[in-house]
């Protein structure tokens, strides 16, 4: 049986759906073996793929200083039932902004820090327009979260 990374993001956009792409272009890697990778919409996300995943990634534009709203209805419609039965497995995520993205930052940092989430690798952030060193970043995140998983 294979591990699980559930990519948890809201995308609405073709922007975020390019950033969510280089996440998973690294996570789905064919040299990583053992993971399987569950893509999510945050609106759709069920407790059950909280519970069955192994690791976690969480991709959000940063919405007037805090994480999106569909990222927020995600975790207060599941924290309650996962919160305990989650502790200490691996997460990271990546937020893009168009000015700040610090409030975002803070907002999953608090929420994770109440799953007992642990940070797995460095998150990454991004104003604006991405440059290929950050798509570049986004590869490597998917892939190195991907990895940790399938190691366990």
């Amino acid at each position: 049986m294979s591990a699980q990374l559930l990519v948890l993001h809201h995308s609405p956009t073709p922007l975020l759906r390019d950033l969510l792409d280089a996440v998973l272009a690294g996570a789905t890697l064919d040299e990583i073996e053992g993971v399987d990778v569950r893509v999510v919409e945050a609106l759709s996300v069920t407790i059950d793929d909280f519970l069955d995943a192994d690791g976690y990634l969480l991709g959000t534009p940063a919405n007037f200083g805090y994480m999106s709203g569909a990222m927020k209805h995600a975790f207060d419609s599941t924290y309650d039932d996962t919160r305990g039965k989650v502790s200490r497995r691996p997460f990271s995520f990546w937020i893009h902004g168009r000015s700040d993205t610090t409030g975002a930052r803070r907002s999953l940092e608090s929420i994770t820090t109440g799953l007992e989430w642990r940070l797995a690798a460095e998150p990454v952030e991004i104003l604006r327009a991405p440059t290929d060193a950050q798509r570049e970043a986004l590869v490597e995140l998917g892939g190195t979260l991907a990895a940790l998983v399938a190691a366990g």
